[in-house]
C-alpha cells in the first residue's frame, strides 16, 4: 500500500463537536472524515458512494483521524504503550506532564519509545491555536430570536491538521482526491452553514520515518485511526493490547434518510494511539436505526504503524 499525507490549512473556525455545542476538540476522526466524504459523494450520485464504500470496506482506501501540524512539525497521537523512562520514572511531575501528553512530534516518535523524550521542553497546546465561543442567533418566526454559543476554535498562523490517506490502487487515490477537493469548500465539522470549517487542500510530504513503520513489520502496531476489530477478530487483537475506547455517535446528516432526524447508532471504538499485537481488518459499518431509507456508514478501518519490534 501506498500513502499520501493531505495538509488541511483552515481559512477560518472550525467546530468539531465533543460533548455539547458550547464545547469542542481542535482535531477530528477518520469517521467524521469519511462521513463528509460520503456526502460530497451523494452530490455526485449512487454509484459514486458505492465505489467509495467499497474501496474502503476493501482496506483499497484508507484514512487516517486528523492530526495537527505546526509549520513542517507533523504530529503523531502518544501511543498507549508503556514507556520505560529510567531514571524519571518516580518523578512525578514527569509523570503528569505524561499522563497530560497527547501528541509528539513524528521526528521524535523513536526517542519517545526508547523513553528518552524531552516531555517537560515540549511546545505546548496553545501554540496550535485558541478556542473561543461565538455567540449567534436562531430566528424563529418573524420576530422571535434565540442567541446560542458555539465553541469554535482558530488555528495560528501555518498550523492546522493533516491526515495520511492509504490507497491500493490510481482508481481509489482519485477518488480520494475529488471528494477532498470538494469537501475543500463545503466545509468539515459542525455549523459548516454558518461558514465554518472550511479549508485549503495542501500536499504534504510523509516522514521517513513514519514512511518506514507505516509499511514495517515488527511487534506492536500503533492505530492511526478509531477503529474496531470484526466479531471473529477480536478476541485475537485485543490479546496483549494495550488501548483506550470511545463512543462514537450523533445525527444522520443526510435529508433523504428519514424525515425527521434520527440518531445514528452508537459505536464503541479503539481511540487512534491504541497498540496491538495482531494486526486486524476493521470495517465500514452500518449505523442506521432500524426505519431509515438508506444506509449510514461509520468508518472504523485501522491504519497500523509499527511501533515495536
Amino acid at each position: 500500500m501506498d500513502y499520501r499525507v493531505y495538509k488541511l490549512a483552515f481559512r477560518g473556525a472550525v467546530h468539531f463537536g465533543k460533548n455539547s455545542l458550547e464545547d469542542g476538540e481542535n482535531a477530528f476522526c477518520a469517521d467524521t472524515l469519511f462521513s463528509a466524504l460520503c456526502q460530497e459523494a451523494i452530490k455526485r450520485g449512487k454509484g459514486v458512494l458505492d465505489e467509495l464504500y467499497q474501496y474502503a470496506q476493501n482496506g483499497e482506501l484508507l484514512f487516517s483521524d486528523a492530526f495537527p501540524y505546526m509549520g513542517d512539525t507533523y504530529y503523531l497521537p502518544k501511543p498507549v504503550k508503556r514507556i520505560e523512562t529510567g531514571d524519571n520514572q518516580g518523578d512525578s511531575v514527569v509523570k503528569k506532564a505524561y499522563k497530560k501528553l497527547k501528541y509528539i512530534p513524528a521526528e521524535q516518535l523513536e526517542v519517545y519509545l526508547r523513553g528518552e523524550y524531552d516531555v517537560l521542553g515540549t511546545r505546548e497546546n496553545g501554540e496550535l491555536g485558541r478556542f473561543e465561543m461565538k455567540v449567534s442567533a436562531a430566528v424563529r418566526g418573524e420576530d422571535e430570536t434565540l442567541p446560542y454559543r458555539v465553541g469554535c476554535y482558530y488555528y495560528n498562523e501555518g498550523n492546522g491538521l493533516y491526515i495520511i490517506v492509504g490507497y491500493e490502487n490510481q482508481g481509489a487515490l482519485q477518488l480520494a482526491e475529488e471528494l477532498l477537493e470538494s469537501l475543500e469548500f463545503s466545509g468539515i465539522g459542525g455549523k459548516r452553514t454558518a461558514g465554518l470549517g472550511k479549508f485549503t487542500l495542501q500536499s504534504g510530504k510523509l516522514p521517513v520515518n513514519i514512511k518506514e513503520r507505516l509499511g514495517g513489520s515488527g511487534k506492536v502496531y500503533m492505530t492511526l485511526s478509531v477503529s474496531l476489530p470484526l466479531d471473529d477478530e477480536l478476541e485475537t487483537a485485543l490479546k496483549g493490547a494495550e488501548y483506550l475506547l470511545c463512543k462514537r455517535s450523533g445525527f444522520v446528516a443526510s435529508d433523504k434518510y428519514a424525515r425527521e432526524q434520527r440518531r445514528k447508532k452508537d459505536l464503541y471504538v479503539l481511540k487512534a494511539g491504541s497498540c496491538v499485537k495482531t494486526r486486524y481488518r476493521g470495517a465500514v459499518y452500518d449505523v442506521a436505526e432500524q426505519g431509515g431509507l438508506h444506509p449510514v456508514y461509520r468508518y472504523a478501518k485501522p491504519m497500523f504503524l509499527e511501533v515495536g519490534e
